[in-house]
This record gives C-alpha cells, sequence and structure tokens, in this order.
C-alpha cells in the first residue's frame, strides 16, 4: 500500500471511530485539555501501530486495546492520578434529556472513582461488549472479566446508596 493510500485508510478508520476513542479517553481525562492531550496521544499510537494492523480482530477492538493502553500508559507516565475526573465534556453529546444527563453525569462521577483497571472494564461493558471482547481487548482472561465486573457493578451499587 503506497502512502497515500495508508494515510487515507488511516484517517478513514480514525473518523469511523473517533467516537471509541474520545470515550476511551474520557475515561482517564482531569479536564478538557487533558482529554484533547490523550485524545492525540492514541491518534499518534494508532498511527504508529497501523502499517502492522492486519485485521485479524475487528477495527473497534484493536482501537480499544490501544486507547486503553496509551491512557493508562500516559497517566502513568505524566504521574498524575486525579482521584475524581470532572465532567468537562458536553454531556448533551451522550444524552438527549435532563434526567438522563443527571444519571450519565452520576455514573460518571461513581466510575471516576475506580481504579484505571476497573474504569476500562465498565467502559467496555457499558459499551455492550462480550467478555470475550473485553478479555481479548484488556488482555485477561474471560472468566475474570466476569469476575471482575461482578465485583465492579456490585461497588457501583454500593456508591450509588451511599
Amino acid at each position: 500500500m503506497d502512502k497515500q493510500a495508508l494515510e487515507a485508510a488511516f484517517i478513514s478508520l480514525v473518523e469511523e471511530h473517533k467516537q471509541i476513542i474520545y470515550k476511551v479517553c474520557y475515561m482517564y481525562a482531569s479536564d478538557k485539555e487533558n482529554l484533547n492531550d490523550l485524545y492525540q496521544e492514541v491518534v499518534i499510537n494508532l498511527w504508529k501501530a497501523f502499517p502492522r494492523f492486519r485485521g485479524e480482530c475487528k477495527a473497534s477492538t484493536w482501537i480499544y486495546r490501544i486507547g486503553l493502553n496509551t491512557c493508562i500508559s500516559f497517566l502513568r507516565k505524566s504521574r498524575s492520578h486525579p482521584e475524581v475526573v470532572p465532567i468537562t465534556v458536553d454531556l448533551e453529546a451522550f444524552a438527549d434529556e435532563e434526567d438522563k444527563t443527571a444519571q450519565l453525569h452520576d455514573l460518571y462521577q461513581m466510575i471516576s472513582r475506580l481504579s484505571q483497571l476497573e474504569r476500562a472494564l465498565i467502559l467496555l461493558w457499558l459499551e455492550e461488549k462480550s467478555n470475550q471482547e473485553i478479555a481479548e481487548i484488556i488482555g485477561i482472561s474471560r472468566n475474570n472479566v466476569a469476575v471482575k465486573l461482578t465485583r465492579i457493578r456490585e461497588k457501583l451499587k454500593q456508591m450509588s446508596n451511599s
């Protein structure tokens, strides 16, 4: 594939999956500036890895894996581990009704209190990925995914009741 065709295919892939990239970055961003930095880091890492992408898995699985790894590595490098991730993205893009927006805000506030791995797992679960897909993206066993998701959901229930 020549350089122009490679660039065109990459741009098309990023454009098609930009919502996935933003959702992953959003889970780890502390503010809008951090969100944009993370987004750029993910796109750069996708570009670096793109020539080696053979399509053996879904493009979305590949993007989730690189996105999650990039965000977690970026946070480790910056040594900035905020305890609470403020909601700075316009939630109206994700929910049309005010009530749903408030519920979504509360959910994201609770999710922001989870560990990095727990955030990744719950994001993929909320995206309705199967346990097998989550296992492939995260790199843990399917059974481990099921156990961790059960514990995370219980933890979120406890948070919502307090």
